[in-house]
């Protein structure tokens, strides 16, 4: 089976979620090939030509795909599709835009959230919340893909695949560029953070997150996560949202505080290695997943951790 994984990208480096991906993307057979579409993207097409496993990187390099709109892009993949056999994505919230276009385009299912390559036509993906485990078998001929990259170790380098140019499709004219905000943060992607401090409703307020959370973040060079309720009472936002709604994590520590552990939060973080709980309630459904919990007030408990972080250095 030929593949083509479709690299999440920010032009100049690859994301950490496409190595995921392209372990996935390897178990359905060899050979695997990668398409980086952007403008000015060569650095992140280099990037993918040392990873290991690389057949070839195809660089679609053109302003069409500057700003990530869905609408040029799965016009180039269905311009692609007569050479592969499979399309594969990480699950993003740019490819959760994307995939399903090319699927239309291409008259099949998509297979969504993947989190096991069982056979090149089967895959296990979780339902109801990560509450039970549905195995998918696809009859398509074409399989259009997208991997849950918290279940799946990145590619390491090791490859040194040709980069070959392709032409832009033509672009189908449904949408365009107008504008955008983009939040600068200096904290790690929750996507690829290695620990994780998340608040929830207990947090009360923004400030409280700024005065509380955040501190302790810096301190252990950590993501700032949020449950939905947080993001919705306005004290996060939104491109914080962890759960099944938001972003699915799976770093090595993962610090809740002030969440109660609501199942479409669960579904977002239960794979993270360790998590450590802090609650004033000592009923609350996170402490049912958590390695370690503290049942305590948060406004006390949180300063008091960091302070303890700062004298140990960090």
């Amino acid at each position: 089976m030929t593949t083509l994984l479709i690299a999440e990208h920010d032009h100049a480096s690859l994301k950490d979620v496409t190595n995921k991906a392209l372990t996935a993307a390897a178990q359905l057979g060899a050979p695997v090939d990668v398409l980086v579409a952007g403008e000015n993207a060569g650095g992140a097409a280099e990037a993918a030509a040392k990873l290991k496993g690389v057949a070839k990187v195809l660089l679609a390099d053109s302003p069409a795909y500057a700003h990530d709109l869905a609408e040029p892009l799965a016009a180039l993949i269905r311009s692609l599709a007569p050479g592969y056999d499979a399309f594969v994505a990480p699950a993003t919230s740019r490819f959760k835009n994307v995939m399903p276009r090319v699927a239309a385009l291409l008259d099949v299912m998509q297979v969504s959230e993947i989190i096991k390559v069982v056979a090149p036509d089967t895959f296990e993906r979780p339902i109801y919340a990560g509450n039970a485990i549905q195995t998918v078998k696809s009859r398509d001929a074409k399989k259009v893909i997208t991997v849950r990259t918290s279940t799946f170790a990145a590619t390491g380098d090791g490859g040194s695949a040709p980069v070959e140019a392709v032409a832009a499709a033509a672009d189908p004219g449904l949408s365009s560029f107008v504008g955008e905000a983009v939040a600068k943060n200096n904290r790690p992607e929750l996507s690829s953070a290695r620990i994780i401090v998340s608040g929830g409703r207990g947090m009360r307020s923004r400030a409280n997150f700024t005065k509380y959370l955040e501190p302790l973040a810096d301190k252990l060079g950590a993501g700032v996560g949020a449950s939905r309720a947080a993001v919705d009472a306005g004290y996060a936002p939104n491109d914080w949202q962890v759960g099944q709604t938001g972003k699915v994590v799976a770093p090595d520590l993962y610090i809740a505080i002030g969440i109660s552990g609501a199942i479409q939060h669960l579904a977002g973080m239960k794979d993270s290695k360790v998590i450590v709980a802090i609650n004033k309630d000592g009923d609350a459904p996170i402490f049912q997943v958590a390695d370690y919990g503290l049942v305590a007030d948060l406004y006390q408990a949180v300063p008091e951790l960091t302070e303890e972080l700062g004298k140990l250095g960090r």
